[in-house]
């Protein structure tokens, strides 16, 4: 079966997996997806991933993070999606809960989240908001 949206398929994944308390959650791999995790790992919303076989393919084991019983993401939102693309310039990216949560951007540079797109002075699609 073929996958119309790898993104929002691994960020519902994530959603599933906290909801259900789990402590990691695996999807097939790809760049984008390591890249969109990198940019949640570095503004502290998982722990970690890893790649790792899955049979045939690879995937990537996403370490969830808990904050005193509460998952560390409490909103979980795609924006851009394959029908309706959502693009925007550095100076008009949106902010998510006044600054306490992130965009994610698809950025020349590469995945960024809306601060360090902003501070290199870059636009691009918008992926998802988090919070």
């Amino acid at each position: 079966m073929s996958m119309n949206d790898p993104i929002s398929d691994m960020l519902t994944r994530i959603r599933n997996g906290q909801r259900a308390r789990k402590d990691s959650v695996v999807s097939p791999a790809s760049k984008m997806r390591a890249r969109v995790l990198e940019v949640l790992q570095r503004e502290g919303f998982i722990r970690g991933f890893s790649e790792e076989e899955l049979g045939k393919h690879k995937g990537l084991r996403i370490e969830l993070k808990y904050f005193e019983g509460q998952p560390a993401i409490q909103h979980l939102q795609r924006v851009s999606t394959p029908g309706r693309r959502v693009y925007s310039g550095s100076k008009d990216l949106p902010r998510v809960r006044n600054g306490l949560g992130i965009t994610i951007v698809s950025t020349p540079r590469g995945v960024l989240s809306d601060a360090e797109a902003r501070e290199q002075n870059v636009g691009g699609e918008v992926l998802a908001e988090v919070f």
